[in-house]
């Protein structure tokens, strides 16, 4: 392959490295912020509660961004609105470099909250549009790159521990580095996108409201017994994992003993255990989706069970092997989740249905850091752990049940 043939192809998935390129951008500004409390409560001299609401903040403004960004996303085009996303995003990043009050870290983590939440569900419209032959493709780029953002996450806060900056404490250095990159991801995009997807900044189009009658066809889904069991399975997944990614490096310092930097390390492997997700969305159409969701769930809860009782008991080793089995068991569990919903859901409502159930999820998300943040100053870190652990265990029963009472009767859309 000649080097111009090369750089021909490589133009060609200029759209989807750029786009890809942001949601990583996002996801590492919203991975970069739990292995940091520890060096924002030596700035603020603030409360576990009190980060954790912050951090509820920013993931109740971030779901609260996914539907209003798409009703933009069809008046004013994708290209638009994205990069709108990652100025206000590197604009916030870039206000966390100068020495400021917990007041104003707050107000910018809800404001970035709003910026990267802007991201994901425009992203996918344009994605599809801009490779319309390999939309599948493009998207798994896509989710593969905000994955990994959580591995470097860690890895960036440990690399600037202890770096002298003129301009105060040395976690500054992250959001330095990630704002000025967003600066020149935006403009890139903004020049770039257009030439793949022109329909995407003259868009005209607008969007109606919901009627009545629709919110209540979206609500009858609830009325399946075997629906309303999934929906609450999914809540109450999403309660945990949010919660122990919210904490597991603050969990790891203060319970266990180990250094912020040790705690990063582990941190990451929570993250790099994202790649089962690869495998298990093309093993549960062989298996069956119910039965790998039990698998997988199951795993997470045992890897959870172990990893908090463990805590005074066993080492660094030990612990972070539990915590990579509950990365897999979690990171696992998503595709085969998306692919149950939509198999469960009638295809005239789909769209709306998955949109309700993905609003609950995320709200209970949200508010998992605040809650564990409480408990945690309160009682301490493993009364609020064993909360996330009994909350995916639940979890599993559900699935299990959902798995032993699905034959024969209950039949999945092809």
């Amino acid at each position: 392959m000649s080097v111009r043939t090369a750089v021909r192809r490589v133009g060609h998935f200029d759209a989807l490295l750029l786009t890809a390129g942001i949601w990583f951008l996002a996801k590492f500004l919203r991975y970069v912020f739990p292995p940091l409390f520890g060096s924002f409560q030596e700035t603020y001299h603030v409360s576990n509660a009190a980060l954790g609401t912050a951090f509820s903040g920013f993931m109740l403004v971030y779901a609260a961004m996914q539907f209003p960004s798409g009703v933009l996303a069809d008046r004013l085009g994708s290209v638009t609105v994205i990069t709108t996303g990652v100025f206000v995003a590197a604009g916030s990043a870039l206000a966390l470099v100068v020495d400021s009050s917990f007041l104003v870290l707050v107000g910018v983590m809800l404001v970035m909250g709003a910026g990267t939440g802007a991201h994901k569900t425009v992203a996918v419209r344009l994605l599809s549009r801009a490779y319309p032959a390999r939309t599948g493709r493009a998207l798994g780029v896509l989710d593969t790159f905000g994955a990994f953002a959580g591995v470097v996450a860690p890895w960036a806060v440990v690399l600037v521990a202890g770096v002298p900056f003129v301009l105060g404490a040395s976690w500054r250095l992250v959001f330095l580095s990630a704002g000025l990159c967003g600066l020149v991801l935006a403009a890139l995009f903004w020049t770039r996108v257009p030439q793949r997807v022109p329909d995407e900044t003259t868009d005209g189009g607008t969007t109606s409201g919901v009627s009545l009658d629709e919110f209540r066809e979206y609500a009858s889904l609830f009325r399946d017994p075997r629906f309303a069991a999934f929906a609450l399975l999914t809540v109450l997944f999403s309660f945990t994992y949010n919660g122990l990614v919210s904490f597991a490096p603050q969990y790891l310092t203060t319970e266990v003993g180990l250094t912020d930097g040790m705690a990063n390390v582990l941190f990451s492997g929570l993250f790099l255990a994202s790649l089962v997700q690869l495998v298990t969305g093309d093993l549960s159409d062989r298996v069956g989706r119910l039965p790998l969701i039990t698998a997988t769930l199951g795993l997470a809860s045992l890897a959870l069970i172990a990893f908090v009782s463990l805590t005074n008991a066993a080492g660094p080793i030990v612990l972070g092997g539990a915590l990579i089995a509950a990365g897999i068991g979690s990171h696992g569990f998503r595709p085969v989740r998306g692919a149950y919903l939509m198999s469960a859901i009638p295809d005239d409502v789909a769209g709306g249905g998955l949109g309700v159930v993905r609003t609950l999820l995320m709200a209970a998300g949200a508010i998992s850091p605040a809650i564990v943040g409480v408990i945690s100053d309160a009682a301490g870190f493993q009364p609020a752990f064993w909360l996330l652990t009994a909350s995916i265990i639940v979890a599993t029963g559900l699935a299990i049940v959902l798995w032993h009472t699905d034959r024969p009767a209950h039949h999945e859309k092809s």
